[in-house]
């Protein structure tokens, strides 16, 4: 994770790599929480320390959760949300509007450990632990949400030699992606001890393109806020009914994925960025 300064200009520079995909991504920029730095991930200035130059472009005026709330209700149940860091602006954006969970047709979480460890510690993972109240918030909205947890994300791996084949392909967008790829394949090789990295960001961002990719099931996530815990998520599957009444009780469900078509999820992105 990044400071907000950076991660506004990282949203403008990569602006063009939604036209790739047909599908327009938010970045969500943290305000008023502790922002956990993972440069080591994915380089000081989130680019894999290539230090481009200043995007030409320019942020706009309103907040992101303004901007949310805006889109949602000029176009009612035609916006998604692919959401690929914390939610905190789309949880401001429930908050400050009531209508903005009918308004918006589904948000797609790039978050979540469902039965499996985290990559920030055991119990959580980083997009959750970053803002795991705003999380939770957006888990029990209301709103259509699909989950694409690291359960899901780790079954898409891409090889170093598919790098090589991304090298030597004469794509636009495929070149760009090459130069800031060596830090993020440099800390999979020690944390995970592999050769290659695991597509997050792609396969969450597929799931809400081409849904039949994934697999879901249904029911209630809770996260837990505080503790040895905090970020992790916990899921319910409505499978036995409980007799008394708890911070779980008539909470509405939400999807989680369970499985991926990992190799038409690598020859999509593959394709896109070759062919770019």
């Amino acid at each position: 994770m990044l400071g907000i300064h950076d991660t506004t200009s990282i949203s403008i520079k990569l602006s063009f790599f939604c036209c790739i995909f047909n599908k327009f991504i938010f970045f969500h920029l943290k305000k008023g929480t502790k922002l956990r730095i993972a440069d080591f991930v994915h380089g000081t200035d989130g680019l894999g320390n290539q230090n481009f130059p200043p995007p030409k472009g320019k942020p706009i005026e309103l907040s992101a959760a303004d901007f949310l709330i805006q889109q949602a209700s000029c176009y009612p149940g035609k916006v998604t949300v692919v959401a690929l860091g914390p939610l905190t602006n789309i949880a401001l954006a429930i908050q400050s509007d009531p209508h903005f969970v009918k308004n918006i047709q589904q948000i797609v979480v790039l978050g979540g450990a469902f039965a499996v460890n985290g990559n920030v510690n055991p119990a959580a993972e980083a997009n959750i632990f970053g803002d795991p109240d705003a999380a939770d918030v957006v888990f029990t909205s209301g709103a259509d949400v699909l989950a694409v947890g690291i359960n899901v994300t780790h079954q898409v791996f891409f090889t170093d030699a598919d790098r090589d084949k991304l090298a030597e392909s004469n794509g636009k967008y495929a070149q760009y992606l090459c130069k800031i790829l060596d830090v993020y394949y440099s800390y999979h090789h020690v944390a995970y001890s592999t050769k290659g990295v695991y597509l997050h960001d792609p396969t969450a961002l597929l799931a809400a393109v081409t849904p039949s990719l994934i697999t879901f099931t249904e029911g209630v996530v809770r996260v837990q806020t505080t503790g040895i815990t905090r970020g992790l998520t916990l899921f319910y599957n409505k499978q036995k009914r409980f007799g008394e009444v708890t911070e779980w009780s008539d909470k509405p469900s939400v999807k989680v994925a369970v499985t991926v078509d990992a190799p038409a999820v690598i020859n999509l992105v593959m394709e896109r960025l070759t062919n770019s």
